[in-house]
């Protein structure tokens, strides 16, 4: 599964290509690399710096993600500038793999955008290092926003980031495979993993060669966060630590295993083969996955790369309860700031538009997730997409089941996702045993996040 935690359509920069992959590695070591430097830096304080002499204040606003992004974000920023025409917010943006290099970087330099696109994976990184701005203490309205998605952005810090978006782990099932294998499509609130086993290797059976009733989990963290979920574990505990033990991950791939081998999912290679497709190019949207582990927001993407309707499914559970699927609301990305910003109320001003303002929610729209504010959620809803909606309907109906918020991500975390998508591999190529493999893998997940 695809995933940055991204949740969103941009997660195929993320999967498992080795450069990429030792990138995003590099990003945390130059993280950790400029923790000095950055709290030397921070110590100095900010504050505004005197106007130019026109009165006029220039922001740089730092994002991550594709054309029609870039484009959506720019009519976002015309739209607040015409509104406070003493401010001018010259944007800066590139694809994933590349930000987070080049945002160490900036940060080690004294070189920060004010505005900063941040991530749920390294936000912790950044704030406890004393890079991100304290947002509390400005003037941004955070009363009509999802209380999971604002609490996603506080840490001891304080709230160093206000959620862009919202999104949560979900299944994704394309019918068209379902109708041809003549399968019916599951009962979502009422389905368990021995169900998802057996449906999809149904549908792998009545399938042509190279059809699989599911895509495998295995290369994310949000379909082993919700496995921990259902078996009273977590990802991360509130201190910054481990939340489970390898006994825990060794189910989680003996089960994967299992699956493979009664061709409910694809053999090693092939899953290795499909984590380096594009998403357009992904089982999902060619009609070789019955079903397959998304983030809810990339919902939309796909179903254009498909070319057909996509279904929304909730996870499975072990007891077949829709409230017991352990599913949380997560915040797809956040709008933070540099502590050390010359202009830290004319960057609130901005990030409170993007936040609040129906303007920008009627430009923005669903693109990095479904609104937090309920009030421009609602007021965007006409102009939604068929698949936006989709998404936002999802969103809703599963807010009465939804498990305890988990803990945020702790410094180090962004090298996570790779250690499951390594280990994952050697459990697979049968290199290691799950025994073997959870010993390993949670030794360098301890490590990493030490």
């Amino acid at each position: 599964m695809p995933v940055n935690s991204k949740g969103e359509a941009i997660a195929p920069a993320t999967r498992a290509e080795a450069p990429k992959a030792k990138r995003r590695l590099r990003a945390s070591a130059l993280i950790a690399a400029t923790a000095a430097a950055v709290l030397a830096l921070t110590a100095c304080g900010g504050g505004s710096e005197a106007k130019s002499a026109d009165g006029k204040v220039e922001l740089r606003f730092s994002w991550w993600g594709g054309d029609k992004r870039a484009q959506l974000t720019q009519e976002a920023i015309a739209a607040f500038e015409a509104e406070n025409p003493n401010i001018k917010v010259k944007a800066e943006y590139g694809d994933w793999s590349g930000y987070w290099d080049k945002l160490a970087t900036q940060v080690a330099a004294n070189d920060a955008p004010d505005i900063i696109q941040m991530d749920e994976k390294y936000i912790t990184e950044y704030s406890t290092r004393g890079a991100l701005l304290d947002l509390s203490k400005y003037d941004i309205d955070t009363s009509k926003l999802d209380e999971a998605a604002l609490n996603a952005g506080k840490g001891e810090k304080g709230l160093t980031g206000i959620a862009a978006g919202i999104n949560a782990a979900t299944i994704l099932a394309n019918p068209a495979v379902f109708e041809a294998a003549g399968v019916a499509l599951p009962d979502d609130k009422t389905w368990t993993w021995e169900d998802f086993e057996r449906i999809a290797a149904e549908v792998t059976a009545k399938s042509p060669k190279g059809t699989y009733g599911a895509a495998a989990y295995g290369t994310d963290e949000a379909s082993l966060g919700v496995w921990l979920r259902q078996n009273g574990k977590s990802l991360y505990t509130q201190d910054g630590k481990l939340g489970f033990e390898p006994s825990d991950i060794k189910g989680y791939w003996e089960f994967l295993k299992q699956m493979s081998e009664n061709k409910a999912v694809p053999t090693a290679s092939e899953i290795v083969e499909a984590e380096a497709a594009p998403l357009d190019q992904s089982g999902l949207a060619t009609g070789k996955n019955g079903m397959a582990f998304w983030w809810s927001n990339q919902l939309p993407a796909l179903e254009k790369a498909s070319g057909g309707e996509l279904q929304i499914l909730r996870f499975p559970s072990k007891t077949g309860k829709a409230e017991d699927a352990g599913l949380w609301y997560k915040a797809s990305q956040f709008w933070s700031a540099s502590s050390r910003t010359k202009h830290p109320e004319e960057t609130a001003k901005f990030i409170n538009f993007l936040t609040n303002n129906a303007k920008a929610g009627e430009i923005l729209l669903a693109d990095r997730g479904v609104y937090p504010n309920s009030e421009v959620r609602d007021a965007i809803a006409p102009k939604l997409a068929k698949a936006d909606v989709k998404v936002v309907d999802f969103i809703g109906a599963i807010k009465e089941e939804l498990g305890e918020a988990p803990a945020a991500p702790p410094k180090g975390a962004g090298a996570i996702q790779e250690i499951i998508k390594r280990y994952t591999s050697e459990v697979m190529f049968n290199r290691l045993s799950p025994e073997e493999a959870g010993k390993k893998a949670v030794d360098e997940m301890k490590s990493a996040i030490s």
